[in-house]
């Protein structure tokens, strides 16, 4: 019950019940009773003798639309007559229960939402680029190390002291099943064009019930291309977690603005 589940995934829930009456079910059949019928597709069931169990089966399209959504279902007999079902939620039938999550979370668009922090304490999202205590703001548009100058680009320059770091974390999100986090990472180039002396590591990080989690770490120095990054979050789907990306300073941070060109969450 509550699992999260894609929009328009197909899938398939299973019920034991058992007979606590003295008739044997035969022709027997499941029926939609109320709540969101879900496209069903039926299974059939067999004869179950009293003090018999069956697992009975339905399977659903999920909705596209995000939100909860409850199916409830009855047995009915040849005569057309609903069993009544002991211990029945709020004196209805068996249900099936599943969540759809907004599937996709863009951290470019809620950057300005999220909590960034470096050793000097809280930041406020949006510069100056001239912030030695470190800063975080967009710069779509603006030469990167490899020559492009695409839009959705976050710079997240560390504290300008030795292993400097900069962290942002992010409102709490719902992970849907086949979701992946993607982003480029690398670093602004001079005003020149040329690499800087940029290194650092790029993390990216989750919190659940107050700990924190890695889910990858990236050393990169500015020598040119960009480097694509693509996490599988199969392991987090359906989990409520704040994500929290990280740079950190190798040495001297004087030069580390490091990027993340479009970084979000989808499915592939």
């Amino acid at each position: 019950d509550g699992t999260a589940t894609n929009p328009g995934a197909t899938f398939k829930k299973t019920w034991r019940l058992k007979n606590t009456g003295t008739c044997t079910w035969s022709g027997y059949t499941l029926v939609f009773d109320s709540g969101e019928s879900m496209s069903p597709v039926i299974d059939p069931i067999g004869i179950v003798a009293p003090g018999q169990e069956v697992d009975v089966s339905v399977s659903f399209t999920a909705p596209v639309a995000p939100g909860e959504y409850k199916s409830y279902w009855r047995l009915r007999n040849t005569s057309g007559v609903l069993l009544p079902v002991l211990n029945g939620w709020m004196g209805k039938g068996f249900f099936v229960w599943i969540k759809i999550g907004s599937s996709g979370f863009d951290f470019y668009t809620k950057a300005s939402a999220a909590a960034w922090i470096s050793g000097f304490g809280n930041l406020t999202f949006g510069g100056p680029d001239t912030d030695v205590n470190g800063f975080a703001m967009y710069k779509d548009t603006q030469k990167l190390e490899d020559g492009s100058s695409p839009n959705k680009v976050i710079e997240t320059s560390p504290q300008q002291v030795n292993d400097g770091v900069i962290t942002g974390r992010y409102p709490a999100y719902t992970v849907v099943a086949g979701e992946h986090f993607t982003a480029k990472i690398g670093f602004l180039a001079k005003p020149d064009g040329t690499c800087g002396t940029g290194s650092v590591k790029f993390q990216l990080n989750y919190k659940e019930a107050g700990v924190l989690k890695s889910l990858g770490e990236w050393t990169e120095t500015c020598d040119g291309p960009l480097k694509s990054i693509d996490v599988d979050l199969t392991s987090l789907a359906g989990k409520s977690v704040e994500f929290v990306l990280g740079v950190l300073a190798n040495g001297p941070a004087a030069q580390d603005w490091a990027v993340w060109v479009a970084p979000q969450i989808a499915i592939p």
